[in-house]
């Protein structure tokens, strides 16, 4: 039976490589690709290997997504 997670991912661009970084922000996985659709793509495809044999992955029940600011010397 297949069933469907719904996770948040961040997409930010590779400032060193080039592209765009795709990072899962309930689990630790990431994954990459030169637009953001590859990247998002590619993440998809990671976090399916990520839970291949996980017949009830454990995921929080709340994900907050906040702004934080930093305070940074002049």
């Amino acid at each position: 039976m297949e069933r469907t997670l719904h996770l948040n991912a961040t997409v930010i661009p590779d400032t060193e490589l080039g592209g765009y970084v795709a990072r899962a922000v309930e689990v630790e996985v990431a994954s990459q690709g030169e637009t953001v659709e590859e990247a998002v793509a590619n993440l998809r495809e990671a976090l399916e290997l990520y839970f291949e044999d996980e017949e009830t992955p454990e995921l929080p029940t709340l994900t907050m997504l906040a702004p934080v600011d930093v305070r940074l010397p002049a």
